[in-house]
């Protein structure tokens, strides 16, 4: 197993719906084969069946409503009736009800055998439900806290995000155009964020691997920050070798990981070391989704998942920063604040080409090769909008 992480080798995906569609599967099937084997009584067996776990959800559903209603009503709802009742009841169970309702109003009689049978249905499903042997799965439960996002992991995520990376990420270039000015340039101006999978987080990169040399600090990013005034953030260049080749880079580790690591080993967290792997994968994923999304942090980070199976290898650290170094040399890069150069003029409104002074240009010739040209990513946020519509002006002539 590599040390590097891919989403597709260990990061969990979303789950599919692949339960629910073999369980309606199976469910039709032995519908199928329960009206074969008695086809005359299989409509009144299914109806006393639907009727028994409607009311069985029903009653359920009132003992849940006591609860809610003699004990917490006042600190989780606020007194109010209509938000206990939506907490309690299920949308299909208050309509499963009211046909059963009219039922009971039209005097419809049933049999002994029918009534014993809807009552020790009842009772079972009671019973069972009651005794948790009907409670959702770990992974049913696991897959609703996903959707749901009440992960830890899902927290720890966005307020990483919303109280640091937002707003230092896109500041990140100009504070590294500002050290390779005097300092020299760095391997990548992104900034490296480790993730190691068992959420050990030391306090310095050296401690891993003697090969992680810090060199120094870039320019401290001030703001001001739920009351206190000129907060200061910064980041740390480091200097990797390898081979006698030296590499350098912004480089940190994800201090919220250092939280699920501490939980761990608290016992009133109820947080395992099997729970604490999971979480960190989905702090990854989520995190990983979230900057992609940031128009203003996309391809300003490199997130390095770090396996923990790496016992015995001093150096494993520095090869795995180098490898992820290495790879961006072979990417596209695209500066997202690289400013145009200045023999680039404005399009004319008309006629041949002007300066905004009015000064005469002659025209350029026209080039028959093909260029590809990348757009510049920007923030939605208060960006001005050309809407001027040159092709349709009266006198440009197309070319």
């Amino acid at each position: 197993m590599s040390g590097v992480m891919g989403e597709d080798g260990l990061v969990p995906r979303a789950r599919s719906r692949l339960p629910v569609v073999c369980s309606a599967g199976l469910g039709l099937l032995m519908l199928l084969v329960a009206w074969l084997l008695d086809p005359a009584r299989f409509s009144d067996r299914a109806g006393i069946i639907i009727f028994c776990i409607t009311v069985e959800t029903f009653i359920h559903s009132m003992c849940l409503l006591a609860e809610e209603w003699l004990f917490h009503s006042k600190q989780r709802y606020h007194g109010k009736i209509n938000k206990i009742f939506q907490a309690c009841f299920r949308r299909h169970v208050v309509l499963g009800m009211c046909p059963i309702c009219l039922l009971v109003l039209w005097k419809i009689s049933f049999s002994g055998e029918q009534k014993s049978t809807i009552a020790l249905m009842c009772a079972v499903s009671l019973l069972l439900k009651s005794s948790g042997f009907l409670g959702p799965a770990p992974v049913e439960i696991s897959e609703i806290c996903e959707m749901k996002k009440m992960n830890v992991a899902h927290g720890l995520a966005w307020s990483f995000y919303l109280g640091y990376l937002r707003f230092l990420l896109p500041d990140l270039q100009n504070k590294v155009i500002q050290y390779s000015s005097t300092k020299g340039k760095l391997s990548s101006p992104r900034l490296h964020i480790l993730l190691p999978l068992n959420a050990r987080v030391p306090t310095k990169p050296e401690d891993e691997d003697t090969n992680v040399i810090f060199s120094e600090n870039l320019p401290e990013l001030e703001r001001d920050t739920a009351g206190v005034r000129k907060r200061s953030y910064k980041n740390s260049v480091y200097k990797i070798t390898q081979d006698r080749e030296t590499f350098s880079c912004v480089l940190e580790y994800a201090t919220p990981l250092l939280t699920l690591y501490q939980m761990s080993h608290e016992s009133s967290a109820g947080f395992g070391e099997n729970e604490r792997k999971q979480q960190v994968l989905l702090f990854y994923r989520t995190l990983s989704q979230i900057l992609e999304d940031s128009l203003e942090c996309r391809n300003r980070y490199r997130l390095i998942l770090l396996n923990d199976e790496h016992t015995g290898d001093p150096h494993y650290l520095s090869r795995e920063i180098i490898q992820h170094l290495k790879q961006q040399d072979r990417e596209i890069h695209m500066n997202p604040i690289q400013e145009l150069p200045n023999e680039v003029h404005p399009v004319p409104e008309e006629g041949p080409i002007r300066n905004f002074n009015g000064a005469h240009h002659p025209e350029d010739p026209i080039s028959n090769d093909p260029t590809l040209m990348f757009s510049q990513p920007h923030s939605l946020r208060s960006e001005p909008v050309e809407t001027t519509d040159y092709f349709n002006q009266p006198n440009n002539a197309t070319r």
